[in-house]
């Protein structure tokens, strides 16, 4: 048995309500389906209604129960709207999984189109600053409320041609660190998740020629999420790799 499998059976989210948006793939399709084989009931949230449809089914058929929203990181108003039905329906959120995102074509800076530039920050940036300010509240009426930002590598160093992406990913690292430190006093933990590599539709397109075998499945990193997740979860305004909650080097 993997390090990952041991950390993911070992997780226990029994009866926490978890949101995790972009959860149609990728991460966030993984996430949403070890949460729910870990006890939890889950809000999914997406663009396409039959992928979401299609995760539903996966979590059914590991005893789970989820919610299906199709979502828009991109409209705004949605997202208290959102929250407005969490709170009339459940009244708190103990878990925020914000792995919804997007990845512009790879260009340089005087090439890009203000277009791509404008959707790449609305959905990587401001759109998390919405979901945050909706979903606080909530997180915060839970007994453990657990949150988790999706950051990514490119946030730091030097990325030619990634400035759109890697400024909002930078962003969103200071504005994770920003509500954690807003929320020291309480039992509100939030931190950061960098997945590294990982072996996705969104890191094919921005490196065609990997070999997606050579990289861990988001399956094999999901088990770190539920980490972040837990009750007991020792870290808050942190930013966290993925392998090296694993322990997987």
């Amino acid at each position: 048995m993997s390090i990952s499998q041991e950390a993911s059976q070992k997780a226990s989210l029994k009866d926490r309500l978890i949101l995790v948006t972009g959860a149609s793939r990728g991460i966030g399709r993984a996430v949403a389906i070890a949460a729910a084989n870990a006890g939890a009931e889950l809000i999914i949230t997406g663009r396409t209604i039959g992928a979401l449809e299609e995760v539903d089914d996966e979590i059914k058929a590991v005893g789970g129960k989820s919610t299906i929203v199709e979502m828009d990181m991109e409209d705004y108003p949605a997202i208290p709207r959102l929250a407005a039905a969490i709170e009339s329906r459940w009244g708190r959120l103990d878990g925020l999984v914000a792995n919804a995102g997007m990845l512009p074509a790879l260009t340089p800076l005087a090439h890009l189109e203000q277009s791509a530039w404008d959707t790449c920050l609305s959905v990587n940036l401001t759109g998390q600053w919405h979901l945050i300010k909706a979903m606080d509240p909530l997180l915060r009426a839970a007994p453990a409320g657990r949150a988790i930002l999706v950051s990514s590598g490119a946030a730091e160093g030097i990325r030619p041609f990634w400035g759109p992406y890697a400024a909002a990913k930078a962003g969103l690292e200071a504005l994770g660190r920003s509500w954690a430190g807003e929320n020291e006093h309480n039992n509100l933990k939030i931190n950061l998740m960098n997945p590294g590599g990982t072996a996705t539709g969104m890191r094919a397109s921005a490196f065609p020629g990997e070999k997606p075998e050579s990289l861990p499945s988001p399956e094999d990193i999901a088990p770190a999420f539920l980490m972040l997740l837990q009750d007991d979860c020792p870290h808050h305004g942190e930013l966290v790799a993925a392998r090296d909650l694993l322990g997987l080097g």
